[in-house]
């Protein structure tokens, strides 16, 4: 099954639930310290799912953004003004490449490897693992997955799915165009990706940005997709600031900034159905 598109609107509504999470670099943002805090969440979880009415139900869904990436890099050194206005419709400056589809930096590749160092240390209180892994198509994000999950989830028995509609927000930025889905098969071929994924990009336009009610309707459709296919309560999302700003607008939850290769921002949130769509 491939993960809708726009033209089949998201029916459904999600909503963060107010628990002790609170964004930081230490327990993924749960405030609570002590040593069964893990299963205290997943406790509530399951209650939460077992005393719900018809029609909701609910997940922890860990959402972490890619490292580093030459993108970041030349953003710094041309800063933002310059960088939207210019320097982001290239694919370079003669020093660094940073378009089509940059790779992560040492530094990117060094914070994803602090993402694994973070969830090794939280396994050691019984962090749940992710029973699913979704990933964004883009390089940054493919590898930021693989580095951070190292030694932690075996790729063969638990597949990350890339998804087109986790990626991020594109248009007119050079490094948001992603290769062919050749190259990808070819580069990590323990990723696995959705039905109909296209050869080549079909959504990149030079000339146009996607607006953000556009990458927020995304990501209601990854979470209708998510929700719809998947039984199992812990889900990992790999992707991009725009694409995570999508899940907090879809989801209500608080405005959060995440840092390149930040720690993961993890919340608990239902689906509720509905009767008319979201536009």
């Amino acid at each position: 099954m491939r993960c809708g598109t726009i033209e089949k609107l998201s029916i459904s509504a999600f909503l963060t639930v107010r628990l002790p999470f609170l964004q930081d670099s230490v327990r993924f943002g749960l405030l609570d310290a002590s040593s069964d805090r893990w299963h205290k969440l997943l406790s509530k979880l399951e209650t939460l799912n077992k005393e719900s009415q018809k029609g909701i139900t609910y997940k922890l869904i860990i959402a972490g953004r890619h490292g580093q990436g030459f993108h970041n890099l030349a953003e710094l050194k041309y800063g933002v003004k310059d960088w939207n206005e210019y320097w982001a419709k290239l694919d370079g400056d003669g020093k660094i490449v940073w378009g089509p589809d940059p790779l992560l930096t040492s530094l990117g590749e060094d914070q994803a490897r602090d993402a694994n160092a973070l969830w090794k240390e939280e396994l050691k209180a019984d962090i749940p693992l992710p029973a699913k892994l979704y990933c964004s198509p883009l390089t940054r994000a493919l590898r930021t997955c693989q580095l951070t999950f190292a030694g932690i989830v075996e790729f063969r028995q638990r597949t990350p799915l890339v998804l087109e509609n986790c990626r991020e927000m594109y248009g007119v930025h050079s490094c948001d165009k992603r290769r062919s889905l050749s190259y990808l098969r070819s580069a990590f071929p323990d990723f696995a990706v959705e039905d109909g994924f296209t050869e080549e990009d079909e959504l990149h336009d030079p000339k146009v940005r996607e607006e953000h009610a556009h990458i927020a309707e995304r990501a209601r459709l990854v979470l209708d997709y998510i929700f719809e296919e998947d039984e199992e309560l812990v889900i990992s999302i790999t992707a991009h600031s725009g694409f995570i700003n999508g899940l907090i607008a879809a989801t209500g939850h608080e405005l959060v900034a995440l840092l390149t290769g930040g720690a993961p921002l993890a919340f608990l949130s239902p689906r509720v159905i509905a009767s008319v769509p979201f536009h």
